[in-house]
């Protein structure tokens, strides 16, 4: 149930900030992709070199990431989660978050946060049982806050009561639970579809430690695949060499250059109902590749270039009229001009338009804004993450079904 949550970790000034490494494996083990926010506090007792190389993703901590003012949005945060985690939480923390003292990056971030919250408290016995404590987790909860209530352990003291932090692996449990619960069905209306989904990047090799490629993560080609997955179809997932996980129900075909992405993609399209094209593939190629590194010279080096295969071209011309194609169109200029001229010439049913000159989209971002283009009709929508994103791009193809 976590596979493709987006969670935000905040860590808190806690000695049990360490176990935030295991809430981090756990939830990526699980599918969810984490991004940490930590209190100054926090770093004291885990550094973000250790939490980044767990997550992947720069650590968040201060409100401005370097002195040229560059800075980090909260806002965004709140807007990119399905959910945030705050695993230690502090005394300190909840007397903050209760009362909006807004005084460091992570109490911002919850904040703006518009996705469920969940809480695991982490202290002594005396700090939780402290009325002011108490009264803080009350006024949490009544703001619609999750609790995820501290373990029952043996203090110093003898006495047995409430204190540490619950274990990584109940506390992931929990939002594995609450994402079941709330987790609305989704219909089935690309049951007995064969979808096939090209994503990625291809990259063209110049010898054997250099290539030619692209900055494409992959992202929008699983995000598509998933949506089509959960509504009951068949996938079928060309990738490109990207660093993402899909759901086990996918079949997937994992290759390198545009020649294999070709010789997989019109070998399956036959048996396929849909194409969506989301691969961004190379469109040139070293004339000749060097079967050893190219070392250094004094003079410039001169790599000539011939065309890649047409891919989307391939199958436009391949296809039957039983058939539907989805490409995309990633343009820098004329943008609606050029994907019109793309909608004709690959012989594709709609052409999904995404700009590079729309800030915090397309390559290397989770978020997109697209514009959908068919023959006789055009649709605009907001930016919006790219799972939302597939999901208005399925919604459109089926209107073609």
């Amino acid at each position: 149930m976590l596979n493709g949550k987006k969670i935000v970790l905040g860590i808190t000034g806690s000695i049990a900030a360490y176990k935030a490494c295991l809430i981090i494996r756990g939830l990526i083990k699980k599918g969810a992709e984490v991004q940490v926010v930590i209190t100054p506090a926090g770093k004291e007792f885990i550094t973000p070199i250790t939490l980044s190389a767990l997550t992947h993703k720069p650590v968040v901590s201060e409100f401005f990431s370097q002195r040229d003012g560059t800075w980090n949005s909260h806002v965004d945060l709140g807007l990119w989660a399905d959910a945030m985690l705050i695993a230690p939480c502090t005394a300190s923390t909840l007397g903050k978050m209760a009362h909006g003292v807004a005084d460091n990056m992570l109490i911002t971030t919850y904040l703006s946060m518009k996705a469920p919250v969940f809480i695991a408290p982490a202290m002594d016995l005396d700090m939780y049982r402290h009325p002011s404590t108490q009264q803080n987790i009350e006024q949490l909860k009544q703001y619609g806050n999750h609790f995820i209530e501290p373990a029952s352990g043996f203090l110093a003291s003898g006495l047995e009561g409430k204190g540490r932090m619950e274990e990584p692996e109940q506390i992931i449990e929990y939002l594995e639970q609450f994402f079941a619960n709330t987790q609305q069905p989704t219909p089935n209306t690309l049951a007995g579809k064969h979808v096939l989904i090209t994503a990625g990047p291809t990259y063209e090799k110049i010898d054997p430690v250099r290539f030619i490629g692209n900055y494409s993560s992959g992202k929008m080609g699983f995000a598509l695949a998933e949506e089509c997955l959960q509504r009951g179809a068949q996938v079928t997932l060309v990738a490109g060499p990207v660093s993402l996980s899909c759901s086990e129900g996918i079949r997937r075909i994992d290759v390198e250059s545009c020649q294999q992405m070709y010789e997989a993609t019109t070998n399956t399209f036959p048996t396929a109902d849909v194409a969506i094209l989301c691969a961004a593939v190379a469109d040139f190629q070293p004339e000749q590749v060097a079967d050893q590194k190219i070392k250094r010279k004094d003079q410039d080096l001169v790599i000539r270039l011939k065309p890649t295969h047409d891919i989307a071209a391939a199958v436009g011309q391949m296809k039957r009229d039983d058939q539907r194609i989805v490409a995309f169109a990633l343009e820098t200029n004329d943008e609606e001009q050029n994907a019109r001229l793309k909608l004709q010439k690959k012989n594709a049913d709609m052409i999904v338009l995404n700009s590079t000159r729309i800030p915090g989209t397309t390559f290397r971002s989770d978020d997109n804004q697209i514009t959908i283009i068919s023959k006789h009709h055009q649709k605009a929508f907001d930016k919006k993450p790219k799972a939302e994103v597939a999901k208005d791009i399925i919604d459109e193809l089926e209107k073609t079904l």
